[in-house]
């Protein structure tokens, strides 16, 4: 592996890094306060071709290798979580299992206008319908059924914590087809927000990531034409599995940017904050916590960027996704309260900025794998 990146990739990661600077910073606080979707942003994100920069220029997509999705993603996270869980949610789960599975009507359906991040003028993204009220962590505890009636399903139950829940044109959603079957009677489907029998729950009040949307989605006998289940029946789990190893890369790079934003902050303030006659930067505890910081994140970053050249390699990244989403999440969480530390009362305060980063990265250690569920994956495999 060559730690040299290309003139694409480091043009990919400017682009990314100015528009986190002109496009999301203005207002970032505002829009965490009042829960706002930063639909304005996700929409220049779409301008750009970052709604769907891994997939094939045929269907819509950037044609962008993972290691350039990684370094936008950290640029935008350093900035604006909010914003940048929407843009991973659409490239990672939706967009990238429907290029992987999805048939070529699907594709053409479906998967050309969500890599665009929009259809006829309009925001067009996806989400991914995996938790459940009792179905989190143990994800093979489906309780959404899809009855088959020969010609379509009939598809019944709730989705929880469901990101661009409300926004979202298009859900990829997984339901329990045959019970005695267990995870494998597990099915995927497309399904059109706009049907008959789809609903969407109430907002979310979250701790972090306020300006994303997540909601509950409710299916009441919602009519599912055969032709929108991916995949042959019964591969809905195995389906859910292996696009979420994708996922966990585009969230470890959401925490690595959560963490190097902090990180960039506290340099900045140890540059301008006295104490004791000087600047705190000379004061040998904050040399040592910046330390720290750094390393860490170096650390975190190198994860992130060997598991995406596995993935572009056509290696399997399992352990390396796993490995990385667990190190950089708890890195984005260390990082951000010795961050607010740093920052003393002006920590904890909106308009530094740390005080959100903090919220922010306790999801990444929560959503698309627990930092439990993590180690479960990396343990299995280094001890068969």
């Amino acid at each position: 592996m060559e730690l040299q990146f290309t003139e694409e990739q480091l043009m990919i990661k400017q682009a990314a890094r100015d528009f986190a600077v002109t496009e999301c910073l203005p207002g970032v606080i505002e829009r965490d306060e009042l829960q706002k979707f930063p639909r304005e942003q996700v929409m220049k994100l779409a301008d750009l071709g970052f709604m769907g920069m891994m997939v094939d220029p045929k269907y819509g997509g950037a044609g962008l290798d993972t290691v350039s999705y990684v370094l936008a993603m950290e640029e935008i996270s350093k900035i604006d979580a909010s914003t940048s869980v929407c843009m991973s949610v659409n490239n990672s789960l939706v967009c990238w299992g429907l290029e992987a599975y999805g048939t070529e009507e699907q594709k053409q359906k479906y998967l050309t206008h969500l890599a665009q991040g929009k259809k006829d003028g309009e925001l067009y993204i996806g989400a991914f319908l995996l938790s459940e009220p009792e179905a989190g962590s143990d994800a093979t505890s489906q309780r959404t059924t899809a009855e088959d009636k020969g010609d379509h399903y009939l598809l019944n139950g709730t989705k929880n914590w469901i990101t661009n829940g409300g926004t979202a044109s298009v859900y990829l959603a997984m339901a329990q087809t045959d019970v005695s079957k267990g995870s494998r009677g597990i099915n995927t489907f497309i399904i059109e927000k706009n049907w008959p029998g789809v609903s969407v729950g109430a907002k979310e009040n979250k701790l972090g990531i306020r300006g994303s949307d997540t909601h509950s989605i409710l299916f009441n006998d919602v009519k599912v034409p055969k032709e929108n289940r991916i995949g042959e029946d019964g591969f809905g789990f195995v389906f859910a599995m292996k696009t979420l190893n994708g996922g966990r890369i585009g969230i470890a790079s959401q925490a690595l940017g959560i963490a190097s934003g902090a990180y960039e902050r506290c340099i900045e303030y140890s540059k301008q904050r006295k104490a004791f006659g000087k600047e705190i930067m000379h004061h040998q505890i904050i040399q040592f916590k910046l330390a720290d910081m750094a390393t860490r994140i170096e650390a975190a970053r190198l994860l992130c960027l060997g598991a995406a050249w596995e993935k572009d390699n056509n290696l399997d990244y399992t352990v390396s996704a796993a490995q990385a989403k667990v190190f950089a999440s708890e890195t984005a969480m260390w990082v951000t309260t010795e961050a607010v530390q740093i920052h003393g009362g002006y920590g904890y305060v909106k308009e530094y900025h740390v005080e959100r980063m903090m919220r922010d990265a306790k999801i990444t250690q929560i959503y698309e794998g627990t930092s439990e569920v993590q180690r479960m994956v990396i343990s299995r495999s280094i001890l068969k």
